[in-house]
């Protein structure tokens, strides 16, 4: 199993051997093995899954403690530029945030641990983007941070996304009280 780290601590790209013949092809998509070098144990309690078109853009998301939610995400099918912001106060990258280009030929994973934003764009049609969470989603302790934020300066790599209102709405960061 090979792997990438960020210059944002936690944040880890795992790519996946994968096994291929006249047949097609075998991975492992999940295996708590890959963690143990990190020295992390998620205990993923929840899968989700979403299809999206291409420009479709989806978040900043994140849940507040004690909902906190690390995620584990891939494609399956088709591409998305996926977003980690870190919210954690203390940290020294705090408000910075990592772009990992999830690949359904690749096969990449990408783990976001608790305390960060997560967001994507879908940058081609029938996106499909399944992510294991450690926690239970709660309604009343979502929150985000407006995708487009000039603070944030992330490169959507995409005009004109198609956004939700709800996600059109979200704060800025430096009105955010981070509760991480």
């Amino acid at each position: 199993m090979e792997h990438n780290t960020f210059h944002i601590e936690g944040l880890i790209e795992f790519l996946p051997r994968v096994f291929r013949d006249d047949r097609g092809y075998f991975f492992e998509t999940f295996s708590m093995k890959w963690f143990e070098p990190f020295g992390k144990q998620p205990d993923f309690v929840q899968d989700n899954q979403s299809v999206s078109s291409k420009g479709v853009l989806r978040g900043l998301h994140f849940q507040k403690p004690p909902y906190a939610q690390g995620k584990l995400v891939r494609v399956t099918t088709g591409r998305a530029l996926d977003v980690a912001v870190d919210l954690r106060k203390n940290s020294p990258t705090f408000g910075q945030h990592v772009a990992c280009m999830l690949d359904a030929e690749q096969h990449n994973v990408f783990y976001i641990p608790e305390g960060f934003a997560h967001g994507f764009v879908a940058l081609e049609d029938n996106t499909a983007f399944i992510y294991k969470c450690t926690n239970f989603y709660n309604q009343p302790s979502e929150g985000g941070i407006l995708w487009n934020d000039p603070a944030l300066g992330i490169g959507w790599d995409i005009n004109d996304p198609l956004v939700s209102p709800k996600d059109e709405v979200l704060p800025l960061l430096k009105n955010f009280d981070s509760p991480f």
